[in-house]
């Protein structure tokens, strides 16, 4: 049997009993037709992974007996992706690639050319998620409200370093720019900022640009639409400053999980 793989809040630690809410309850025993006593994979972002097991609590309700821990929390890089908001297709599937690429904050973000102005950020966190315990994943990212782009960078935490992606040709190639960092730098926690499709206005460029590590960088010869941006910026970050440099851990065999829509 598949485990299937779920992110509770609970606490977790040796022989307690985690609650499952109800959207978990159903998937469990009416689409995976779980019986008492099927094996788990559990997380909550904090403790690590551990395994449980399913206990029924009455008609709908359930709770994960846990009984070990099978990783350690691990550290993962501290990097934020802002973006413009897109349309719902669109937008779901960035929250879910950006999780599984390991983006640790999703920040929308409202610029002069932004079309859609209203997230429904509850979806977005689901979509966030189910792609965490699909991927196994050890956190969620955390999912922002919205903010003006102003706003966000009144606020900008002195020692975050910004990555601008500028379709206008106002940096270097991202692949060089990142490739030449120092060691300060590549530790230095991290933010990318992607525009709407219309791109950032000339005033907007220059308030990215008035922040203090700020980086404006090209992704390329063509004209990306802003979920590819978004989704290609994060993917040179981590093969050149985040976890894609580290060694792929070997998985036990029983780690082959089971989707665990909700």
């Amino acid at each position: 049997m598949s485990l299937s793989r779920l992110f509770v809040a609970a606490d977790l630690a040796v022989g307690v009993e985690a609650p499952l809410d109800e959207a978990q309850v159903h998937y469990l025993r009416h689409v995976m037709r779980r019986p008492d006593g099927a094996p788990l994979l559990l997380f909550n972002g904090r403790d690590g992974e551990w395994r449980g097991t399913l206990e029924g609590r009455g008609k709908k309700a359930a709770v994960a007996q846990v009984t070990e821990r099978t990783r350690e929390q691990s550290v993962e890089p501290d990097i934020w992706l802002c973006f413009a908001p897109l349309k719902r297709a669109r937008i779901d599937y960035v929250a879910e690639k950006a999780t599984e690429l390991g983006v640790a904050v999703l920040q929308p973000i409202l610029t002069h050319h932004t079309i859609v102005d209203r997230v429904n950020v509850e979806r977005l966190r689901a979509n966030a998620v189910e792609a965490a315990e699909q991927t196994e994943r050890l956190s969620v990212p955390e999912v922002r409200v919205p903010l003006a782009l102003g706003r966000l960078l009144d606020g900008w935490p002195t020692e975050r370093r910004l990555l601008v992606c500028d379709e206008t040709g106002g940096g270097p190639p991202i692949a060089q720019a990142l490739a030449g960092l120092d060691e300060t730098a590549r530790a230095a926690p991290w933010a990318i900022v992607i525009g709407p499709e219309g791109g950032f206005d000339a005033a907007e460029l220059a308030s990215l640009r008035r922040i203090k590590d700020v980086m404006a960088v090209g992704l390329g010869p063509r004209i990306l639409r802003a979920d590819t941006a978004a989704l290609a910026a994060l993917a040179c970050w981590q093969a050149l400053v985040g976890d894609w440099q580290r060694p792929t851990p070997r998985l036990h065999a029983d780690y082959r999980t089971s989707r665990t829509v909700v």
